[in-house]
């Protein structure tokens, strides 16, 4: 089997998270965050959708993290970020970092809005 090394180019990964933080480039971010592949941000949480519509445009996909937990979006976030032209994936914040950074990694479209552990 071939390894090959991740490259993000420009692009900032999630670097780590714990209880309550994430580490993106270095900087860390305390309580929710929502990231694209140029900048992470601190975020509201849920009930604060229109950082996450202002997305619409410049990516296809967001990855939800909801916690520790796997959890579905609250239908009406889905169906607002849907009406944009945003397809929203939920899943415990852990997979949903890991699946960031693949996909960031591919050069794909794609942001992540996440709850802290």
């Amino acid at each position: 089997m071939e390894m090959h090394e991740v490259t993000y180019d420009d692009a900032q990964p999630i670097d780590s998270y714990g209880p309550g933080f994430f580490r993106v480039a270095g900087q860390v971010i305390e309580g929710p965050m929502i990231a694209t592949g140029t900048r992470a941000v601190g975020w509201g949480g849920l009930e604060d959708v229109e950082p996450l519509l202002a997305l619409s445009g410049a990516v296809d996909v967001l990855f939800l993290g909801m916690g520790a937990d796997m959890a579905f979006a609250p239908p009406e976030l889905a169906a607002q970020l849907d009406a944009v032209g945003i397809g929203v994936e939920s899943m415990a914040t852990p997979a949903a970092c890991r699946t960031y950074n693949v996909t960031l990694a591919e050069g794909r479209r794609v942001a992540l809005a996440v709850l802290p552990l």
